[in-house]
């Protein structure tokens, strides 16, 4: 099977059911081992906004969405020289990957013969979901099965080891200029972490708010996770944060491998609050997963 995936999640899940040898197409955020390189073609690009600040990232967003352009491009010509078999995209999000209407109708007009599976996730359930439907589209379902196996008796284990414990309020900054209070998934983790979600949109788009509106939700802990970035980024923001919330703990954490790609390593971002909320409970959390700044 030759294998194209357009978000970073669902790459991430096609290397955790050891399709790295199937997958020959991928996006320029997924992050690709060093040995899978050479096997692999970029056919997603996108502005690079390492740059500019959070209040650019989001103007320039805004200005595409509301012209009603794509914020990234499918390099169709290299699509259609990788022949794939099965094609991963989504439609949860435009600001997170290329939607799905685009890809089929590239894939029609192209005449190419893949399958197109839409990932679209809204909670932690959900996530795992996307696991089982990838193996299975992929034709390895048994190793799907036990992925998700091993996963769940992580976040099992997490729930025995912090269940009757007081449970702080946490609020999950997503973005920061605007401010989002998270939603999706992010509130799930948060709750299976041990922690009460405040300020949040369980199972839902996240929206902008105000750092007033945050506050009003009386969050002990706020963790700043902020979409598109990993910990050095987020830990610079969580420190501007912090003013806003005097009294409560501040963290940084890295949003990317934690928290905002829906894929395994959201276990490790359950794994990782966990650590924060209860320290005397869990193992202790990774020095390169989250910084507490306040």
């Amino acid at each position: 099977m030759r294998l194209v995936s357009l978000l970073p999640s669902a790459t991430e899940i096609a290397y955790a059911l050891g399709l790295g040898d199937e997958l020959v197409g991928v996006t320029f955020e997924c992050e690709v081992p060093p040995s899978y390189r050479a096997g692999t073609t970029v056919v997603v690009g996108g502005r690079d906004t390492g740059g500019m600040s959070p209040g650019e990232i989001d103007t320039y967003v805004r200005e595409r969405l509301a012209a009603g352009a794509d914020l990234y491009t499918l390099h169709a010509g290299a699509l259609a020289g990788l022949d794939p078999d099965l094609i991963l995209t989504q439609d949860l999000c435009r600001v997170c990957a290329l939607p799905a209407g685009r890809v089929t109708d590239a894939v029609d007009h192209l005449g190419a013969r893949a399958d197109v599976v839409s990932l679209d996730p809204y909670t932690l359930d959900d996530v795992l979901g996307t696991i089982r439907a990838v193996g299975a589209a992929a034709r390895v379902p048994d190793r799907a099965e036990a992925l998700v196996d091993g996963l769940r008796a992580r976040l099992a284990a997490v729930g025995a080891a912090v269940a009757g414990r007081p449970r702080r309020r946490v609020a999950v900054v997503e973005w920061v200029d605007p401010p989002f209070g998270a939603g999706h998934w992010i509130p799930d983790l948060v709750d299976v972490a041990g922690g009460t979600p405040v300020a949040t949109h369980p199972g839902a788009r996240s929206t902008p708010t105000t750092w007033a509106d945050l506050r009003a939700a009386r969050p002990e802990v706020v963790l700043v996770a902020p979409c598109g970035f990993r910990l050095e980024g987020a830990a610079g923001q969580a420190a501007e944060v912090a003013c806003h919330f005097p009294g409560a703990q501040v963290w940084a954490l890295d949003a990317d491998g934690l928290v905002v790609r829906a894929g395994p390593r959201l276990v490790d971002g359950v794994e990782a609050i966990a650590a924060i909320l209860h320290p005397d409970a869990v193992p202790p959390v990774s020095p390169t997963a989250a910084r507490r700044v306040a």
